[in-house]
């Protein structure tokens, strides 16, 4: 509130200023009383007549056209002084418009372009700041600690004697797959997040080289839910470990782009769920919650982003029509085209983000075009925006070798 406070003093002060220079530098506006000066400048000719009639003599003539000038110049100085107050009305009012239209366009670009709320600071501070926080945050252990105890969920008696007989069962059959999957789904089932998270390690161990993306992210999954939606350590471990295995897996990407925003980096946390809700179809798992939380979190990032319909979630390509039109093209038309729709691909996953693919391809678009300096700058965010996930990295650097940006 404090900030609004002292942006519209600040609008305000500045509007005051104007007013003073106009009040003070107003100029003179059109005579307003034009037609008694006439009348005046007619009588002083008529004098002249009368005296070459003989009429008047030359004394008479010459007393008779002082009173008339003088009463031109008193008719001139009221006319200046009524002008000049109505024009310094006017300006006033100008100016006090011109002040409306500064204070309340200040506040409302800042509303529309600004983020009210977020502290002012540079974005290397931004940067160093969202660093310390990822590396100093607290562990699975002691986010759990801070959970508030939950009732015990009233179950079915019949269905807690299946519980005790599959958690003995499985004490009894260490390693047996079968029986951990059973166990880790039915306690999660029951809300016991930490008892599923722990059997689902077990379940991991068991499977040894054969576990799979999906079993990361279950388990990256109910440490989180075990942690109140808080993304720890060992959950961004677990989210790493399934994106090494598929880069593509939706769980993980979905709690990696949320962990970014909880460490204070929404803009690569937005990059990654608008990419991941446009490569989604809309009966995905994840869809929900990011249409639910993305608009916030571009608000947070300072990119104006309209949440598409959710027929429309996937990313377009090239039309049939643009695909025909190019083969009626000159050399210079089709490299035209190429520039645009390269530059079309840049704008959108500069603000929306996008899949690994489509950010090498962009470098090695901007490499083939030339330009060098646009391909290292997109090869660096696309560093920041896929350092946890090797595969995309090593796509990435590929594409960073063949545009001549990456050793």
């Amino acid at each position: 509130m404090s900030f609004w406070i002292l942006a519209a003093a600040l609008a305000l002060a500045v509007a005051a200023l104007l007013a003073r220079a106009a009040r003070q530098a107003a100029p003179p506006p059109a005579d307003a009383t034009a037609f008694d000066i006439g009348v005046y400048r007619d009588q002083l000719a008529e004098v002249d007549r009368d005296v070459a009639r003989g009429v008047i003599g030359e004394g008479e003539a010459e007393r008779i056209r002082t009173e008339i000038k003088r009463r031109i110049l008193a008719a001139d100085t009221q006319r200046v002084g009524a002008d000049g107050g109505a024009q310094r009305r006017g300006s006033l009012v100008g100016t006090l418009m011109m002040g409306a239209v500064v204070v309340g366009g200040g506040l409302g670009l800042y509303g529309w372009l600004g983020a009210p709320g977020v502290p002012d600071q540079g974005l290397a501070a931004r940067k160093a700041q969202a660093a310390e926080r990822r590396e100093t945050r607290p562990s699975q252990a002691e986010a759990e600690a801070e959970m508030p105890t939950r009732p015990a969920a009233e179950i079915d008696p019949q269905y807690a004697e299946l519980m005790d007989q599959l958690r003995a069962t499985v004490v009894a059959r260490p390693g047996e797959v079968q029986g951990l999957e059973l166990l880790a789904r039915n306690e999660a089932n029951l809300g016991n997040f930490a008892a599923a998270y722990a059997a689902q390690e077990q379940l991991i161990a068991a499977r040894g080289d054969d576990a799979t993306a999906q079993d990361y992210a279950d388990l990256a999954e109910l440490k989180i839910l075990a942690a109140g939606g808080y993304v720890s350590p060992e959950a961004e471990e677990a989210l790493r470990q399934a994106l090494l295995r598929d880069n593509r897996n939706g769980i993980a990407q979905y709690y990696s782009g949320l962990m970014m925003a909880q460490i204070g980096r929404p803009d690569v946390g937005f990059r990654l769920w608008s990419g991941l809700l446009r490569a989604s179809q809309p009966d995905d798992a994840w869809v929900p919650p990011i249409r639910g939380q993305i608009e916030g979190l571009a608000e947070l990032a300072g990119v104006r982003y309209t949440l598409p319909p959710l027929e429309d979630s996937t990313a377009p390509g090239p039309s049939q029509a643009d695909i025909e039109a190019a083969g009626d093209m000159t050399d210079a038309e089709r490299q035209d085209m190429i520039r645009g729709m390269v530059a079309r691909l840049s704008d959108r996953l500069a603000n929306e983000g996008g899949s690994p693919e489509e950010w090498a391809r962009l470098i090695g678009a901007y490499g083939v075009l030339g330009e060098t300096e646009r391909a290292r700058a997109i090869w660096e965010e696309a560093r920041l925006v896929f350092g946890q996930n090797p595969e995309a990295m090593a796509l990435i650097t590929e594409a960073g070798r063949s545009a001549g940006v990456a050793e």
